[in-house]
């Protein structure tokens, strides 16, 4: 695809910093570059020109320039990118020149949509550059870098595949009606089929991971009141975040931030303790306790290990999603507690954390995957596509094993093609196009 405008947008943030970058795709790229850009030589393609930018009034400043030259640039087309001390000012001064020049604002994720349908990228690596953006830690930089490299759009396409050649086969049977599948052959189809099937599956194994290293394990720390939910929120952070007292209630309102476990983006909520209360903004807190209980992938249930086992538990503590954990074990573990599952932990003594990192290491992940084995995790748009495949799949299976009209089979196949198609962008899907680009930032 050829567009006929050129695109310019700042690709640094927007404030006081040591460079500021404007990058520019389109067929006039280039002249706009030579109208503006003064150096000792012409730019030429994958070279460094060092020069002076002028508007009509002089000189703006002296910048670094880079020539990529269509089709060997990010997006498929002529790009330049100018480097030149960072200013808010300066920023805007140039910007507005190259518009003057004839370029026009791109907006959010226009670059990565042009390398999209310019053929640079599939639609997965794509969403592996906003990825790679987003990452908070090593393991979600290393999913983004495998889903960037093609890793999944590869798999993808190899589905794709072996869908079209099961599609050939069987619409060649339509197109001679007067033949029907015969066993041997609608064996070798079956077996195609739960192949597909196998691989659906396994891609879909890897939902639950990618929410995770995207958005964040939602973690809830909650308890009685007193028993150091605070404190470990603050020792987990590294940093005194919460406010700390001996007096109960000093909680209200739902505290929440990001930590690295293992890889791992942890988003810790702290709560307010569990209590009665007859304190309007302390129940308020309570109830919010409870709205974010049920919204956790994992709790941390906060007891006293020093102090008898309460007569009721806030919640399962043997619970898939439920780690115990057993607070001020300095002071010495209840003999309620000596058989409990629960972690040992003492903020004050700072210890047990890395224990707790392990628990919740081993809860999210099972404890069989390690950092080099995350390849492919796919997104919540990926899900959707690949469940609606799983589907089709499913009913053109049972089509051939009860020897249902090819024309039928033919259907159920291309509607899991589709799907997958829709996955790495096979399929005319302005829509779905137009929600995954607006979410990049502008110069991206």
């Amino acid at each position: 695809m050829i567009y006929n405008d050129t695109i310019a947008a700042i690709s640094t943030p927007i404030g006081e910093g040591a460079l500021g970058v404007i990058r520019l795709s389109g067929p006039q790229a280039l002249e706009i570059l030579k109208v503006t850009f003064h150096g000792a030589a012409a730019p030429q393609p994958r070279r460094v020109h060092y020069g002076e930018v002028h508007d009509q009034s002089g000189k703006l400043d002296s910048v670094l320039v880079t020539y990529f030259q269509a089709p060997k640039s990010y997006t498929g087309e002529d790009v330049v990118e100018v480097s030149f001390h960072g200013g808010i000012l300066l920023t805007q001064r140039i910007f507005q020149l190259f518009l003057q020049m004839g370029a026009r604002a791109a907006g959010p994720g226009e670059f990565t949509q042009r390398a999209f349908l310019n053929g640079k990228m599939d639609l997965t690596q794509a969403e592996g550059v906003l990825d790679l953006i987003k990452a908070q830690t090593d393991l979600a930089l290393r999913a983004a870098n495998e889903q960037l490299s093609g890793r999944l759009g590869q798999s993808l396409i190899e589905l794709r595949e072996k869908l079209l050649t099961i599609l050939a086969h069987v619409e060649a049977y339509i197109d001679f009606p007067d033949d029907e599948i015969d066993p041997e052959t609608g064996q070798l189809l079956i077996e195609r089929v739960e192949q597909c099937q196998t691989q659906v599956e396994r891609l879909l194994s890897t939902a639950e991971q990618g929410r995770v290293l995207r958005h964040g394990l939602r973690t809830v720390i909650f308890g009685a009141p007193n028993v150091g939910k605070s404190s470990l929120l603050n020792l987990l952070l590294g940093y005194d975040r919460a406010i700390v007292s001996a007096f109960p209630g000093t909680t209200r309102d739902t505290i929440e931030e990001v930590i690295n476990v293992r890889g791992i983006p942890v988003r810790l909520i702290d709560t307010a303790g569990i209590r009665e209360s007859n304190d309007q903004l302390e129940n308020e807190g309570i109830r919010r306790m409870y709205w974010q209980l049920g919204q956790a992938d994992l709790l941390l249930c906060v007891v006293d290990g020093s102090q008898p086992a309460p007569d009721q538990q806030f919640a399962d503590v043997g619970s898939a999603k439920t780690l115990l954990v057993l607070n001020k074990i300095d002071l010495g573990l209840h003999p309620d507690w000596t058989n409990s599952p629960g972690i040992r932990f003492s903020c004050t003594e700072q210890m047990g954390k890395e224990e707790l990192n392990a628990a919740i290491w081993t809860k999210v992940m099972g404890g069989g995957v390690r950092l080099e084995d995350m390849h492919v995790a796919i997104n919540a748009r990926h899900q959707q596509c690949l469940m609606e495949a799983r589907v089709a799949l499913k009913e053109a299976l049972s089509s051939l094993k009860e020897d249902v009209s090819p024309e039928f089979i033919s259907i159920e196949l291309r509607t899991a093609l589709d799907a997958v198609g829709e996955v790495v962008g096979k399929v005319d899907a302005e829509e779905v196009l137009g929600k995954i680009f607006s979410q990049f930032c502008i110069g991206k």
